[in-house]
């Protein structure tokens, strides 16, 4: 079994410094720029042929106001997005990245 604690994994735990709001701080322009990014990219993985039905990207917004986009993915459009950034950097399949 595969642990979700090892390199190139991040946890979907409680971060305090995601619920305490810091006076000031302009968090509905960060995550109005989240909004806008998220479905940009939803846009741009259909114009790919991506089945995004099942694509989640959620806009946040981080401790210090900055836009955060969240993306969520059943795994067969993982792997065809995967692809599809190999095929466009020039990656073939038995192609081993630099």
């Amino acid at each position: 079994m595969c642990r979700a604690d090892g390199p190139g994994f991040e946890g979907d735990g409680f971060e305090v410094d995601e619920v305490l709001w810091a006076p000031g701080v302009d968090y509905v322009a960060g995550w109005r720029s989240a909004t806008e990014a998220a479905a940009a990219l939803r846009k741009a993985l259909g114009s790919l042929g991506l089945a995004v039905d099942g694509v989640k990207a959620q806009a946040h917004a981080a401790a210090d106001g900055s836009g955060v986009v969240r993306l969520r993915l059943p795994v067969a459009v993982a792997l065809q997005l995967t692809e599809a950034i190999r095929a466009m950097a020039g990656e073939g399949e038995g192609r081993a990245a630099s």
